[in-house]
């Protein structure tokens, strides 16, 4: 294949895009807090703000893909479009200013793809892949068992989390305990709806991406500017999340934002990503997680280049 293709993801925080040369390999990623979900889990709807913030983001990336000679593009919607009683309107409004295919992901499909882009790089493995993308809505696991890919979605993103349970703030006693019990309940679910990785737990490689996995790896390494060398495939500790969540919960948002590495936008939501991630993660008794910057975009260009 000789022609550049784009890959957009409207999630439910960010709004992001991939451009790949004629080689495949990526020449342009770019990265805009948008936070679409925004209010979705307690109206309904996108809201006009949200759209608004959206659709700027898109128009700029329309103008790097027409500069980049961007022969084809899909651009895909997550779980704030899937939930929202305007998902429709809005895919019609990005298909218009972006110019490519657009589609809403089932949770299903957000896992295959995630699980490509983040797999696509990794050597073999004798443990359970399990790769973990914690979103802005909706937090899906996917693994491949017994030469099948098993995947799940659930409830969870950091901003769901946050606006239904946790809170933007200083996290208290009554906060926290209503935030595990959210969790929890949607942990059970997903057990009893793909046992398998219950089945996988114990021996597994986790694999964890996204916005909230990639600025704990940021944190983490103490970066004031992002270095994609540094956070691709860097191993965290079961011990290093809960030590960053704590931290965080005893702060409010403008503090949280001076720490090296905390991404703006995501100061009052990361907190709520890290309880996810360490519920997860003791769930299936994994002890690290590895970290990858290749995920969901990286997925959907290899499948346009692959048709």
């Amino acid at each position: 294949m000789t022609e550049r293709v784009a890959a957009l993801d409207c999630g439910s925080n960010s709004t992001r895009l991939l451009i790949t040369g004629t080689d495949g390999v990526a020449v342009r990623r770019e990265m805009r807090i948008t936070r679409l979900s925004e209010g979705v889990d307690a109206s309904g709807a996108l809201g006009a703000s949200a759209l608004a913030r959206s659709y700027a983001v898109l128009s700029e990336y329309r103008a790097m893909m027409d500069d980049a000679n961007v022969a084809r593009g899909l651009l895909v919607a997550t779980s704030a479009v899937r939930d929202a009683v305007n998902g429709q309107a809005f895919l019609a409004e990005a298909r218009r200013r972006t110019g490519v295919d657009v589609r809403i992901l089932t949770g299903d499909e957000e896992a295959a793809f995630s699980f490509a882009g983040a797999t696509s790089g990794l050597a073999p493995d004798e443990r359970t892949t399990v790769v973990l993308d914690v979103g802005g809505g909706s937090t899906e696991l996917a693994a491949m068992i017994d030469g099948r890919l098993v995947s799940f979605s659930m409830q969870l993103g950091c901003v769901r989390v946050t606006e239904r349970a946790l809170g933007s703030g200083v996290v208290d006693n009554s906060h926290d305990v209503a935030t595990r019990a959210m969790i929890d309940a949607e942990l059970d679910r997903a057990w009893r709806e793909a046992p398998e990785f219950a089945g996988a737990a114990g021996v597994v490689r986790l694999v964890g991406l996204a916005g909230t996995v990639a600025t704990l790896a940021q944190l983490d390494a103490g970066l004031a500017e992002y270095d994609r060398d540094a956070v691709h495939h860097r191993r965290i500790s079961r011990e290093v999340v809960d030590e960053w969540r704590e931290r965080l919960c005893a702060e409010d948002p403008a503090a949280r934002l001076e720490h090296p590495g905390m991404v703006p936008g995501r100061e009052d939501v990361l907190h709520a990503g890290l309880y996810v991630l360490e519920a997860v993660m003791d769930r299936l008794g994994a002890a690290e997680l590895l970290t990858s910057e290749d995920d969901i975009l990286d997925g959907i260009v290899a499948s346009l280049r692959a048709n």
